[in-house]
């Protein structure tokens, strides 16, 4: 897609909370750096419906993909880290679409917080939670400056 490229600053992203049951999705612009919660994508052994995922792909048209890390609170690796990168390759495999990884420590907790200070325990639902901890994902990704 050379020649097609939004300069920096004016970019779509999707955001991926990755879990081996529920992957949350949030859409977000570089230029406001603000994201907004998608359905998440109901996974398997942390395998999405690609077709989903390609729909959403196209509906979206992102410039980069952006996957959370599950890192422990010590910066460490765990067994979800390398699922969570493996993730993220197959996504710039099947899509061709440049994938960069944010560090997502804590955005589990801080998306239940946000979810039940706006509508109490209802607004818990699994998919809610994953896809809000997306929006915080991209979200800090932005306000840290991140590029690929």
């Amino acid at each position: 897609m050379a020649g097609t490229a939004k300069a920096d600053g004016r970019r779509t992203l999707l955001a991926f909370d990755f879990g081996t049951k529920s992957i949350g999705v949030a859409v977000g612009q570089e230029v406001t750096g603000t994201a907004s919660p998608l359905s998440a994508l109901p996974a398997r052994d942390g395998q999405p419906d690609w077709l989903k995922l390609e729909a959403l792909v196209r509906d979206w048209r992102p410039d980069l993909l952006v996957v959370g890390l599950p890192l422990n609170m010590d910066g460490s690796e765990q067994p979800l880290t390398t699922m969570a990168r493996k993730f993220g390759n197959r996504l710039h495999g099947r899509l061709g679409l440049p994938v960069t990884f944010s560090d997502e420590r804590l955005t589990t907790a801080s998306a239940r917080e946000t979810l039940f200070d706006r509508g109490g325990y209802r607004a818990l639902s699994k998919g809610k939670v994953d896809s809000q901890s997306a929006v915080l994902i991209l979200e800090s990704w932005f306000e840290r400056g991140n590029d690929v």
